[in-house]
């Protein structure tokens, strides 16, 4: 599966961003898909998942009851909902698919970053 994300940006702190990540192929509802981040001089971080269906999800702490993710296997589509932005959310964020959900999930395909810049 190819993935191409977009919807990064500038925000101020305590605005809203949506992210999209546009998946190719006709299989997508095959596959879990997550959201993942790196901010300047980081390592990558877990966001958020969501499993096939979209009936499951689960998210790193620092976002939790902030940013929402979902899905439309119609469009083939997954979204990330960030509200009450913060600067520390600033990164590049990435978009990534797996046959398999769960914690842990070894994300086996990638989509390019798109950067998201949250001022103060």
């Amino acid at each position: 599966v190819q993935l191409q994300a977009s919807g990064g940006g500038l925000a101020q702190a305590g605005g809203s961003l949506r992210l999209s990540c546009a998946a190719s192929g006709r299989t997508f509802s095959s596959y879990a898909m997550g959201w993942f981040r790196q901010a300047p001089g980081k390592e990558r971080e877990f966001v958020a998942a969501i499993s096939w269906s979209g009936g499951s999800t689960y998210y790193a702490d620092s976002v939790k009851g902030r940013f929402t993710i979902s899905r439309d296997n119609a469009k083939n589509t997954v979204y990330l909902q960030m509200n009450s932005l913060k600067p520390e959310d600033t990164a590049v964020y990435y978009c990534a698919a797996d046959r398999d959900y769960g914690l842990g999930t070894d994300f086996g395909s990638w989509g390019q970053g798109t950067l998201v810049t949250v001022s103060s």
